[in-house]
């Protein structure tokens, strides 16, 4: 799935926000606080997408570069 800029920069709000609770957050968590997220941004992102950063998220400790993921 191919996202323009706008999406990119709301995607990224919403990975930003959720990055900074995910530590320490029980299983599960991450993906309902960024599909809750997407929702209420707007935008639509593929399920395979929403795994990916779900996945990125979990795995870096640092900010998670949205376009990257998904790039």
């Amino acid at each position: 799935m191919s996202y323009g800029t706008t999406e990119i920069e709301a995607i990224q709000a919403v990975v930003d926000r959720v990055s900074s609770y995910q530590d320490g957050a029980p299983e599960g968590t991450v993906a309902k606080e960024l599909r809750d997220g997407l929702n209420e941004a707007d935008v639509e992102v593929g399920e395979d997408d929403q795994q990916r950063l779900v996945e990125a998220i979990e795995a870096d400790a640092g900010e998670v570069d949205a376009a990257d993921v998904l790039g």
